[in-house]
């Protein structure tokens, strides 16, 4: 080969690797440039944010099942339990929702050992075309007070219908007892003694609706706890004189509450008059003050029939009764001690019980006091008379009695 034609072979030669050399560097150069691949996220950018400061209950969950994200209300609510949802209905919820990727609202019991059962409202939509949102509020506040108020209207209904029969029957007997002046005197004593429970009853309902008006408590004034309890004393001596029960009062005088006078001095005169219809004759019924850590603590002891521990729990709840074979007796209506209770809360207080089966009940009463007054301790010899139990026993937070 003459020297022409290798010059020219080795001119191609180095040709085709001068331009393989530049390609291998451009390619080079664009991956550096390019940008690096990234898995697209689990989760909607923004979702994991929205989820954490929703109210409701929040979870996501993908085409498996499994439980993505979900918002701290959901575990503490039991919702979900590690990656899985924890009610089957609420899992079969999620799967239609894929499959058809309509929006479903349902109402769910949820149950927990160890935790009360929670009534819940669940609404389920899809995300995305993998992804579906599950969003679930706590309604169990809503469906109590929705019981209560039915149980309400019913009982109401029941109490007002027993006077209000036994007015017209006895109405009727009066009638056809017209020549016999000691039946027609009997019979009207009787309609006397139910148009009272009559009055007492619709009292006691205007009461709570009052009461419930004024929740929260808007322009608490100074109330003068002695003067309360006089005015409670009093409304119940009669009762007390029939029976020939002593009401002793005591502690420490001068103490006053922030408040509602006229609520106070309900709350606490149903206090007295339980104690009274509820203890037995020739015995002592005990109303106790004393102010510790800025409250003011009124107790009324009994030495009546108590409460049995598996009643109290319930004794604040409306027209109930610890015993009801006696209500007729007592002339009870069961509104008493809810009276009590809705004051207390309203005033920022509590009531407490304390009671022993057979051998009485103490009931505090605990306010908000206006301030520290010098006081001393009363002179009725609060000593003198037997009571059951400690002066303000250890008692338990409790949720009525009759």
């Amino acid at each position: 080969m003459d020297p022409t034609m290798q010059a020219f072979l080795a001119a191609i030669i180095g040709a085709l690797v001068g331009g393989a050399a530049v390609l291998a560097w451009a390619v080079s150069e664009r991956q550096q440039h390019r940008l690096p691949a990234t898995d697209e996220p689990v989760v909607p950018a923004g979702v994991a944010t929205v989820l954490s400061v929703l109210r409701s209950s929040a979870v996501v969950v993908d085409e498996s099942d499994v439980v993505l994200k979900a918002s701290a209300p959901a575990y503490s609510m039991g919702l979900v339990r590690g990656t899985v949802l924890t009610s089957d209905e609420l899992a079969d919820l999620v799967r239609q929702v894929r499959r058809d990727g309509q929006i479903r609202e349902t109402e769910l019991l949820i149950e927990r050992a160890g935790v009360p059962a929670r009534n819940v409202s669940a609404r389920v939509a899809p995300l995305s075309s993998r992804l579906v949102l599950v969003l679930v509020e706590d309604r169990t506040r809503e469906r109590r007070v929705e019981a209560v108020r039915r149980d309400f209207v019913a009982n109401v209904s029941h109490e007002l219908k027993t006077p209000v029969g036994a007015i017209r029957l006895l109405s009727e007997a009066v009638a056809e007892a017209a020549d016999d002046p000691d039946a027609v005197k009997r019979f009207s004593d009787r309609m006397l003694v139910e148009s009272e429970r009559l009055g007492q009853l619709v009292q006691q309902v205007i009461e709570l609706s009052r009461l419930q008006a004024d929740d929260p408590l808007e322009a608490p004034q100074p109330v003068a706890v002695d003067e309360v309890i006089d005015v409670a004393v009093d409304t119940s001596a009669i009762d007390a004189s029939a029976k020939r029960i002593t009401v002793v009062t005591g502690g420490t005088t001068g103490l006053r509450v922030l408040g509602n006078a006229e609520q106070v001095a309900a709350a606490v005169s149903n206090l007295v008059a339980n104690a009274v219809s509820y203890s037995d004759p020739d015995s002592t019924v005990l109303v106790a003050t004393k102010a510790e850590d800025g409250m003011v603590e009124i107790s009324v002891v009994d030495q009546g029939i108590g409460i049995p521990s598996r009643e109290i729990d319930r004794i604040f709840e409306r027209f109930y009764r610890v015993d009801p074979a006696r209500h007729r007796s007592t002339g009870g209506t069961g509104l008493g001690l809810s009276i009590v209770k809705h004051v207390a809360a309203t005033h920022g207080g509590e009531v407490r019980v304390w009671s022993v089966e057979g051998q009485g009940s103490t009931f505090t009463l605990t306010l908000p006091q206006q301030a520290d007054r010098p006081s001393h301790l009363s002179g009725h010899h609060v000593s003198d008379h037997l009571v059951p139990g400690p002066l303000v026993p250890d008692p338990v937070n409790q949720e009525e009695r009759p």
